[in-house]
């Protein structure tokens, strides 16, 4: 909200107080204002001028020799470029040694021969913001109006001289987001009072609305109260300049003087309005009803939107003319040949407005304050308000009476407010009488509610305010809440931790770091295409799409991360980066409803890409590619160091992954994930060499890490190393030999590592020879060389046993 300075001194008294220091004042008490911007952009000596005379240079077909009178005394000669200036015209006239935003000094000048006194000013040139002036205005020389006074300053006409509090408002303080808001937020923090615009209007003409105009609440919970007026005679055309004064102020551009009003009155009262052409209502009818499915409405930005049954609409009982709260219809548009109005004010709920406009990706001033909820009780004042100025300044006559529905009104909220509750709450020792004092700054009334209370009624303009703990918040702010005693904490505090999820996942990290991986963000939404290309550890989710994706390639939620991060991995190589090493740990979603009913399952993944080279070719050495081993040591690295007990792999060959050179990982007799090549054909679709990806489910991993890591002792006896070679079928997994040879040794096998697998024509073309290096010690006592031999002979005997292995020699 951008609250003029100069405005917001019409309604309270800031005498003694610059812009600046009311800003540090609302951020102390809790309504922070970002920014205080000075409408004077660095104008100085610009006055209002009239062209008395206009004459083409002769020297130039574009230049024009203007005679100025200035309010000086005597006539300034002023050459001009701009089109549009004429004799008879009020404009701004920058004088010799006046200065112009970005410190540009006019000077006494000849152009073409012909001297220049000064200059006559464009908008722009005056530091006025283009997008905030008017279409009439935005081009050529600054016409001012005919009353305006020779020789004013400019600063003054425009009211350029001000500055503009830009409040950055909390969900809560929506009744800020008007000027008396403000105000009474000022004069609470002043301790003054507020002044308040004359809000009655009578009839300026015989006819009574109630002839003319009817209203009909059908939606009674989006819709409590819709009141109307009706104005007849209205002359659209340019609003005064102070209203568009103060609406530049605050961000709006001037359009004409009805809407104009509206706008400044909505900015007024935090109540937003609009005016209906009323002879496109058909006989003056207002009906507030709900949309039906499918019906359309073209709106005041040309678009026609295709309406559902849970949108609010005002009709006329035959056609929608407006999405009530958001915005109006073209079909009841006032335009230049308007003469009649129906001047509307409601109160619509919030939660219908919020919904609407969400959904249409309508957002507006008036969908903004009635989604916070708007003063039940100003529906009326600011319905009278804006009558009356349309009355004053568009020339129109007021039918006498307001036509109003009413289907809830509004329940005065009181709260009791204890004193020794507050002082608890705060530290403080506040009296009940300081208290009450308190409550008379912020224009709430209140009386006694026995010893050490008081029953406070809260306004309707502050909704904001529904238990004694915000009016508790209310009395600290306006005490100080640097004047609020500072005490220690005391009771039992708890450090802080991250919980065993967060440990691990940083852990993860690191490790995947270390061993030279990038960590990778990717979107949680993706093109319907990548669902398919590579279905990931579930083929079998259903796709969920977006009600409202940002474009076609980010459209459904993703179902596994490896196709983000294989467009990963092809941007890098397009830029010629081919070595890649990348981890992603996040979230995919899944569901087996073909329509969704019910919130998607949401799964935590880890997935792993690796292509390219694992080191790189120089004097002392070969380059070397990746291969399925490098992914495989450092996802061991990372289950070994988080002690993660019974993970195995085993052989597999799903869609999309080398048939050969895949397998599943299995922990606790569930397959949880799946490592190996990308198929050729993927890879080959894609553009890449080789990659090696792994993709898990990384919940059962968080499940089954130690929560510590456990240190031991280094040994204290000696070792004892058998090694073993031994032939087996070549389809036989060295996994489960290892496994079994772990089961036979015991306590007594410290370590077990395969050094040498061999094939070849003298083994036979289904045979394979395994070398295996086996270390056997005792915690407690050095092993003797027969018991180690005997342990040994029993490993030997089960491979030959469950293996058919032969003992190589």
């Amino acid at each position: 909200m951008k609250v003029s300075y100069q405005w917001l001194s019409e309604y309270v008294d800031v005498t003694g107080f610059t812009a600046e220091e009311l800003a540090e004042k609302l951020t102390r008490s809790g309504i922070e204002v970002d920014i205080v911007e000075d409408r004077n952009k660095g104008v100085t000596n610009v006055v209002v001028g009239y062209v008395k005379t206009r004459e083409k240079h002769p020297d130039a077909d574009k230049l024009s020799v203007c005679t100025i009178d200035a309010g000086q005394g005597e006539d300034l000669q002023i050459v001009c470029g701009a089109k549009n200036v004429e004799a008879g015209q009020k404009v701004p006239v920058a004088m010799i040694g006046a200065v112009l935003p970005g410190g540009l000094q006019i000077k006494r000048a000849k152009l073409r021969g012909v001297e220049s006194q000064g200059m006559i000013c464009s908008a722009k040139e005056l530091g006025l913001n283009d997008k905030l002036l008017p279409k009439e205005i935005q081009e050529g020389i600054l016409v001012l109006p005919e009353d305006t006074e020779i020789g004013s300053s400019v600063l003054d006409v425009l009211a350029i001289n001000d500055k503009v509090l830009d409040l950055d408002l909390t969900p809560n303080r929506s009744d800020c987001l008007s000027m008396l808001g403000a105000a009474y937020e000022i004069a609470a923090i002043l301790g003054r009072s507020v002044k308040l615009p004359d809000a009655e209007t009578a009839g300026t003409s015989a006819v009574k609305a109630s002839d003319r105009i009817s209203v009909n609440i059908t939606a009674t919970e989006q819709c409590t109260h819709y009141a109307a007026r009706l104005i007849e005679g209205v002359r659209v055309g340019t609003s005064p300049l102070w209203i568009q004064n103060r609406l530049m102020a605050a961000g709006i551009r001037p359009i004409n003087n009805i809407v104009d009003i509206t706008n400044f009155v909505m900015l007024e009262y935090g109540q937003p309005l609009h005016a209906f052409d009323a002879e496109q209502l058909n006989n003056g009818h207002i009906d507030v009803r709900l949309a039906a499915a499918g019906e359309m409405l073209v709106t005041l930005d040309d678009v026609e939107r295709t309406l559902e049954p849970h949108m609010l609409l005002v009709t006329d009982g035959t056609k929608p003319v407006a999405i009530a709260g958001v915005m109006g219809g073209a079909n009841s548009e006032v335009t230049d040949g308007t003469t009649r109005i129906l001047l509307e004010s409601a109160k619509f709920a919030g939660s219908s407005v919020r919904r609407t406009s969400r959904q249409l990706g309508l957002r507006s001033e008036a969908s903004l304050r009635f989604e916070k909820e708007v003063n039940p009780e100003a529906v009326l004042p600011a319905l009278n308000r804006a009558a009356a100025l349309i009355a004053q300044y568009a020339a129109g006559q007021v039918a006498d009476g307001i036509v109003e529905a009413v289907a809830g009104s509004h329940k005065p909220v009181s709260i009791q407010l204890a004193a020794d509750r507050v002082n608890k709450y705060l530290g403080t020792e506040l009296s009940l009488a300081e208290m009450g004092q308190i409550i008379e700054r912020l224009h709430f009334t209140y009386e006694q509610a026995g010893e050490g209370a008081l029953l406070v009624h809260v306004p309707s303009r502050r909704g904001d305010i529904t238990r004694d703990v915000d009016l508790i918040e209310e009395v600290a702010r306006l005490f100080g809440y640097d004047n609020i005693p500072t005490t220690l904490m005391s009771g039992v505090t708890t450090p802080g931790s991250l919980s065993k999820e967060q440990s691990i996942r940083r852990i993860t990290r690191n490790l995947l770091t270390q061993s030279g991986l990038h960590e990778v963000i990717t979107y949680s939404f993706t093109h319907p295409n990548q669902t398919t290309s590579l279905p990931g550890l579930y083929p079998a989710a259903k796709p969920i799409s977006l009600a409202m994706p940002m474009s076609e390639d980010r459209s459904q939620l993703r179902t596994s991360l490896l196709p983000h991060l294989l467009d990963v991995v092809s941007y890098n190589r397009n830029r010629t980066m081919d070595d890649v090493a990348i981890f992603e740990i996040g979230k995919v979603f899944l569901t087996d409803e073909e329509t969704l009913t019910t919130l998607p399952q949401e799964k935590l993944l880890l997935s792993i890409v690796l292509t390219g080279k694992r080191r790189q070719a120089h004097w002392a050495q070969k380059s070397e590619a990746v291969d399925f081993y490098d992914i495989k040591g450092i996802f061991d690295r990372l289950v070994s160091y988080l002690g993660v007990k019974g993970l195995t792999y085993q052989s597999a060959s799903p869609d999309g992954f080398h048939p050969g050179r895949t397998a599943e990982l299995v922990l606790n007799q569930k397959v949880i994930g799946r490592m190996g090549q990308l198929h050729p054909t993927v890879q080959q679709q894609r553009d890449l060499d080789d990659t090696y990806v792994l993709e898990m489910d990384f919940s059962p991993i968080l499940e089954a890490a130690g929560d510590a890591i456990v240190y031991k002792l280094l040994p204290r006896y000696p070792s004892i190393g058998r090694d073993i070679a031994v032939v087996v079928k070549a389809n036989v997994p060295v996994g489960l030999m290892e496994q079994s040879i772990k089961e036979v040794a015991g306590e007594l096998l410290e370590s077990i590592q395969v050094f040498d697998i061999y094939t070849g024509e003298r083994l036979g073309a289904d045979r394979k020879s395994v070398a295996i290096a086996l270390v056997y010690r005792h915690a407690e006592r050095t092993l003797l060389d027969e018991e180690v031999t005997e342990l040994h002979a029993k490993v030997v005997q089960t491979l030959e046993q469950q293996y058919e292995a032969e003992l190589r020699k």
